[in-house]
C-alpha cells in the first residue's frame, strides 16, 4: 500500500480562504503525472495555520476529487493527542484512505510519551497509520526502537516516513521493523540513497510540479535500474535542492506551482511568500527545466 510517491500537496488559498477550484486542479495534475497517492494537510499543505474546519474540507475535497483513483493519505497528526484522535477519526469518516502521523512538535516527548501516543492514535481508529519522523520540524525523532515496539503492539500502524535527512537511519529501522515493513523518504534529494538501503517510497515536496518524473525515479528504484533513476536525479537536483533550501517549505514550492499558473501566490502567517530576488531565481530555475 505504501510503496511508490505520495505527493505531499500543497493547500492553495485566494483572498483567505481554500481555493477549492485550484486544489482539484492540483489533484488532477497529480493523478495524471502517475503518482500513487497523495498527502493533504502535511506540513506541505501548511497544517498549522489552517483550522479545524478548514483541516477537515480539505481532506473532504481532496477524498472526493481522487474519487479512488489513487491513494489519499491525510495528514491527520498533531502535537495534542486529542486533537490529532478527533482529526483521524473525522478523516475516517470522510473517507480517507491512510493518515500520517507526525511526531508532535514543541512538546518535546520522551520516547516513551510518543509510543503512547501514537498507540493512543492508532486505538481510535482502523485507517492504516504512517509515522512521520522528522527532527528538523518537531525537535524530536522516533527511535527505531520506539518505531519497533510500535510496530508489534499497533497492527495498523504499517509505514514510517523518516526525514531525518540522514540515510543510515533506514538501515537502523530496518533491524528494529519487520521485513513488510514499509520505510518512505521524506527528503526528495536524499531519495535513492534511502531506497538503496531499502527504503520503498518517497513523500515528496517536489512532484508538487514534476509528479511523473518523481514517481518514475521511485519506479525505477523499485525495479532495480539504479542507472534510470540516477540519470532522473541528475535531471531534476537543482530543482529538488532550490525548492527545499532557499526558504522554509512550502514557501518555495508554493512560489513555484503559482508561478507556473495554477495557484494564487498566496501562503500564511507566520510564514511569507518569497521576497522578489529568491522569486526571480525560482522563476529562472522552472524557466530552465521547461516548466514556465
Amino acid at each position: 500500500m505504501f510503496a511508490g510517491t505520495f505527493t505531499a500537496i500543497i493547500t492553495p488559498f485566494k483572498e483567505g480562504q481554500i481555493d477549492e477550484a485550484a486544489f482539484r486542479k492540483l489533484i488532477e495534475i497529480q493523478i495524471e503525472g502517475g503518482v500513487e497517492g497523495i498527502v493533504p494537510v502535511g506540513t506541505t499543505g501548511e497544517s498549522p495555520t489552517v483550522n479545524r474546519r478548514e483541516h477537515l474540507e480539505i481532506i473532504r475535497i481532496a477524498v472526493e476529487a481522487v474519487a479512488g483513483r489513487i491513494l489519499v493519505i491525510a495528514g491527520t497528526g498533531a502535537n495534542s493527542t486529542s486533537e490529532a484522535i478527533y482529526l483521524t477519526e473525522e478523516a475516517e469518516k470522510l473517507g480517507a484512505d491512510a493518515s500520517l502521523q507526525v511526531t508532535p512538535y514543541y512538546n518535546k516527548p520522551s520516547q516513551e510519551g510518543l509510543f503512547q501516543h501514537f498507540k493512543a492514535v492508532a486505538e481510535c481508529t482502523k485507517l492504516p497509520i504512517m509515522l512521520y519522523s522528522v527532527p528538523g520540524r518537531s525537535v524530536v525523532s522516533i527511535l527505531p526502537e520506539t518505531a519497533g515496539r510500535l510496530a508489534e503492539e499497533c497492527t495498523n500502524i504499517l509505514s514510517i516516513k523518516e526525514a531525518g535527512g540522514d540515510p543510515d537511519r533506514v538501515d537502523l529501522l530496518k533491524a528494529s521493523l519487520p521485513d513488510d515493513f514499509p520505510i518512505l523518504s521524506g527528503d526528495d534529494p536524499l531519495t535513492i540513497e534511502f531506497m538503496k538501503r531499502g527504503a520503498v517510497g518517497l513523500v515528496s515536496v517536489t512532484s508538487n510540479i514534476i509528479p511523473r518524473a518523481m514517481s518514475n525515479l521511485v519506479r525505477a528504484m523499485n525495479a532495480g535500474d539504479v542507472e534510470k533513476a540516477q540519470a532522473i536525479h541528475d535531471k531534476e537536483e537543482d530543482l529538488m535542492l532550490t525548492l527545499m533550501g532557499i526558504d522554509t517549505n512550502p514557501v518555495p514550492i508554493k512560489a513555484a506551482v503559482a508561478l507556473m499558473g495554477h495557484c494564487e501566490h498566496e501562503i500564511r502567517l507566520p510564514l511569507v511568500t518569497l521576497d522578489p530576488e529568491k522569486k526571480e531565481t525560482v522563476y529562472n530555475l522552472l524557466k530552465k527545466h521547461k516548466l514556465v
